[in-house]
């Protein structure tokens, strides 16, 4: 900011130096009767002084962009960081699209709000300082229109800055809405056409991007209209000053080069006022985004990380237990879970089973420190998990999702989830451990080739076994596995079943299951029904 200020000051001094001696220069050259040879000096003057507001300029910006890169990086860690530590189970009641759009295009549009906007503003509020300081001493009568008029564009710059606010809000809601609807689409194609809806899809799309147009259009007018209110003050602003001066002219209470300086300072005072509302306008786009960044950074976290944490215990040493955990999701009426009793003794396989919905997936979420419980105990050897750092806790931990997320990249990149620092050989082994031995071999690259967006697609089957490959790749002494064989067919199933039996050895595991068979290599089962764990009749 002080770098800011001094080149406000700069610059408000050189556009006074430069008004003053093109004056003086024109003043010699035409009614004086001077050469250019007698103004050469000058005019070299002029030269630099022009090269030095350039140079000024040139520094705002620099200045201005380094700075807003620096905060627009900061916003968005932040909320990275929000998302993947603070909520990392999900942000429920936010379509992933909007979130998409506004931490992309719409922090995208707020770097030019910090690239411009505040540098501007310091030139609105020191050139006209500056520029009244050298006209009042020389034009009693010019600087008071000038101190008059100048404050009439501020107040049509807030009146219709209010009305830019609330259209271009109005607007950005659309383009989220737009966004994250396009993105359903493309998500859910398939089902679209083999529904008959593709072209119902298409007009609702059309009819989204039409409303969109619309309030684009209103939101240009209200800018269109500030340019045209903001010029106008400025042009009679200045013409008023320049009556004042042909007047002080006629009756030679002014020398013809103070005049001309005076009058060359008149527009000067206003446009820096000007561009400040003309970047406002440019940036509203970046300002709504961050509102709903800020929102979403307001959000309280669904993971509390206690500022001193315990020592983290390890599974191997001591049973996971579950005390009288209450949970329940916002705008659910019923508790998730009311009273839930669960225990994993060390090297223990423990089966939950259960109707859907009944919760078996939250508690595996809670186990991972993904999600707080409302009430009751987390400990594990005795420990609160709650007062341990949820990291450090899940690295004792390997968890195998019901739909496992395979990301834009390697097939070695996506293995490595699992341990990021393990070599080639390492998640050879664990590839092979999970049965990918001939996908690899089937592959054009092995393990470099590409999967995700613009790569290879994996079936169900193979999708699976790359999350079995991370979990053998990461070792753990906690197995988690959450409905490993529910979205397979029998064949896929009994092999991804083999991979998971060779996975569970020596490990304490739970096993969330649907399918008895899986459920009945456990050493003991459980079945998780309104909220509660209920031990089966003959279950050993």
């Amino acid at each position: 900011m002080a770098g800011a200020l001094l080149l406000g000051v700069a610059t408000s001094l050189l556009v006074v130096g430069q008004a003053v001696l093109l004056g003086r220069i024109i003043a010699a050259a035409f009614p004086g009767g001077e050469s250019l040879v007698d103004v050469q000096g000058d005019l070299w003057l002029l030269a630099g002084i022009v090269a030095a507001r350039s140079l000024c300029a040139f520094g705002f910006e620099t200045s201005g962009r380094l700075g807003a890169r620096r905060v627009v990086g900061e916003l968005r860690a932040r909320l990275t960081a929000q998302m993947l530590e603070s909520r990392p189970a999900g942000l429920r009641g936010q379509r992933s699209g909007e979130l998409v759009t506004n931490a992309v295009q719409g922090l995208g549009s707020l770097e030019a709000y910090f690239a411009r906007y505040p540098p501007q503003l310091v030139l609105a509020v020191v050139v006209p300082v500056v520029i009244l300081i050298y006209v009042f001493p020389h034009d009693f009568a010019a600087g008071a229109i000038l101190l008059v008029t100048l404050p009439i564009i501020p107040v049509f710059m807030v009146l219709i800055g209010l009305a830019a606010r609330t259209a271009t809000e109005r607007r950005w809601r659309t383009l989220s809405l737009l966004s994250a609807h396009f993105l359903d689409a493309v998500k859910g194609l398939q089902t679209l056409k083999a529904n008959d809806r593709a072209e119902r899809q298409v007009e609702s799309l059309r009819e989204t991007g039409e409303q969109y147009r619309r309030q684009t259009m209103a939101t240009l007018r209200i800018a269109f209209l500030s340019s045209l209110v903001l010029e106008l003050a400025a042009m009679m602003g200045t013409a008023l000053v320049a009556a004042a001066v042909a007047i002080q002219l006629i009756n030679g209470g002014l020398g013809f080069a103070t005049a001309l300086a005076v009058l060359l300072l008149a527009p000067e005072l206003y446009l820096p006022v000007r561009m400040v509302g003309q970047q406002f306008h440019a940036s509203t786009d970046g300002l709504t985004a961050a509102q709903a960044c800020f929102e979403l950074l307001d959000e309280p976290p669904a993971v509390s990380s206690p500022s001193a944490p315990a020592a983290c215990p390890d599974p191997r040493d001591g049973a996971l237990t579950l005390a009288g955990i209450d949970f329940g999701y916002e705008g659910r009426g019923e508790p998730v879970l009311d009273g839930l009793e669960l225990q994993i003794n060390p090297g223990e396989q423990l089966a939950l089973v259960g109707p859907s919905g009944e919760g078996k997936s939250t508690v595996a979420a809670l186990i991972l420190r993904l999600l707080d419980p409302v009430a009751g105990r987390l400990t594990c050897n005795g420990t609160d998990l709650l007062d341990v750092d949820p990291k450090e806790w899940r690295r004792h931990l390997a968890w195998v999702p019901q739909r496992p997320t395979l990301f834009s990249g390697t097939l070695a990149e996506n293995v490595r989830l699992g341990r990021p620092d393990a070599d080639e050989a390492a998640v050879l082994a664990a590839c092979a451990a999970a049965g990918l031995e001939p996908l690899l071999s089937a592959l054009p690259h092995g393990l470099e080739t590409r999967l995700g967006e613009g790569g290879r697609r994996l079936s169900a089957g193979e999708t699976q076994r790359v999350a079995l490959a991370r979990a053998f790749l990461r070792d753990a002494p906690l197995l988690i596995l959450d409905e490993p064989t529910a979205h397979l067919d029998a064949e896929s199933s009994a092999a991804v079943g083999e991979s998971i039996a060779r996975l569970c050895a020596g490990r304490s595991v739970l096993l969330i299951v649907h399918r008895p068979a899986l459920a009945a290599t456990a050493d003991r089962i459980l079945t998780l029904r309104s909220g509660r764990t209920v031990e089966p009749e003959g279950a050993r």
